[in-house]
């Protein structure tokens, strides 16, 4: 009977100490309460940007990748390998560390081969189930589930509440992610130009080589003029359907939609109407303050002088209702497409600038709630655009 027990007893131990080699379990942990957002994941995939901070542990891996797990180290040089089960959004991946320090806790990022394009298309948020298995030192591992949610693509993460030690909190802006929705390189900027050459407003493109301000106001008025002959109207939408007290976000529409639907918002129109400045070498400014948006741009090379757009007042005009400018003639009373689209632009541009001599203090030092950005080769090393 002793000798019986003595077997039992120490083949429960091998089970523990081979089979089961950490016994306080692992979590499948991240920094934004379960939700992964393609427009974060997709501007920083080829830069050095961490836009997302890390959890506040030790870890090892890359952090871009958005989802950790935390585990404590069972020895020292404890050697981990995390296996990833596919999904829709990215392939299997194996990935293996080194955790250094027995007792420490870590927070391991495992490499995630992204299904980019997936991540691209996804327009509506999709629960999706993260399955990882934990194997140390090539024993034999163990397995949870969590359930994500997979945000549109149109969803930008504004900032998130981050957790500290002792139960802290603190708030991390991210919203340097708006720069990912100007898109430059869009081939459908190419018909817009073609078109504001066409009003003959200007005879080409040329930022800031010729003319001084008043011709890269110009350039700027040509780009107002042909959106507003397309017709683009102010629209609302801009809540995005996530619901949480730590993560905050906001829906922006892509380049394409904005395009397809001559619909935008305050920050729709100032990352379209960016992506356009880009695009002809004018260099562009996010500008936010609480609940509103709106786009500025350098008149100079040297960068001294800005001047503001409210994009909104796109739409503040039909100008279908007004004379083309080849077919009014000097008895009418009315004025002409061309005259009522400048004005509509100079008062854009008045009541942009009072909006940001109002709150420039808090503006140029990127308060919560406020942003200032250039969209300039320095924030592309950080940020890329998303694409669509």
């Amino acid at each position: 009977m002793v000798c019986a027990l003595l077997m039992l007893a120490s083949a429960a131990l091998t089970y523990v100490v081979v089979k089961r080699p950490f016994h306080n379990d692992f979590e499948i942990t991240d920094a934004l309460g379960g939700n992964l957002f393609p427009s974060a994941i997709l501007s920083v995939a080829t830069t050095d940007g961490e836009i997302v901070e890390p959890i506040d542990t030790p870890y090892v891996g890359n952090p871009k990748s958005g989802i950790g797990i935390k585990l404590r180290a069972p020895r020292h040089n404890a050697r981990v390998e995390v296996e990833l089960d596919e999904t829709p959004y990215y392939a299997r991946s194996v990935s293996s560390f080194v955790l250094p320090h027995k007792g420490v806790e870590y927070t391991i990022y495992p490499d995630i081969l992204w299904r980019y394009e997936a991540l691209r298309n996804n327009e509506q948020a999709a629960p999706i189930s993260v399955a990882a298995e934990v194997r140390i030192d090539g024993h034999e591992g163990m397995r949870h589930v969590r359930t994500f949610s997979v945000r549109s693509i149109n969803e930008c993460l504004i900032g998130y509440m981050q957790s500290l030690a002792g139960g802290k909190q603190r708030f991390v802006s991210t919203r340097l992610l708006f720069a990912a929705y100007v898109n430059e390189e869009n081939p459908l900027i190419d018909q817009l130009l073609r078109e504001a050459l066409n009003t003959r407003i200007v005879r080409r493109f040329t930022g800031y080589q010729t003319g001084g301000a008043e011709q890269v106001d110009r350039q700027v008025y040509a780009l107002w003029y042909v959106l507003q002959k397309r017709k683009f109207q102010y629209s609302s939408v801009s809540y995005s359907s996530l619901s949480s007290n730590m993560v905050y976000s906001q829906r922006v529409r892509t380049f394409d939609d904005a395009l397809s639907t001559s619909q935008i918002n305050c920050v729709d129109g100032s990352v379209l109407f960016a992506s356009l400045l880009r695009a002809i070498n004018i260099t562009p400014v996010l500008v936010q303050v609480p609940g509103h948006m709106f786009v500025g741009y350098y008149t100079d090379a040297r960068q001294r002088n800005l001047a503001f757009l409210e994009t909104t007042m796109i739409g503040d005009v039909d100008l279908a209702d007004y004379f083309p400018d080849e077919q009014i003639d000097s008895t009418a009373s009315t004025k002409s497409q061309s005259e009522m689209s400048r004005l509509t632009f100079e008062k854009s541009k008045e009541y942009a600038l009072g909006k940001f001599r109002q709150n420039e203090s808090h503006v140029r030092n990127n308060e919560k709630g406020y942003l200032f950005v250039e969209i300039s080769k320095a924030v592309r090393r950080k940020v890329q655009s998303i694409g669509r």
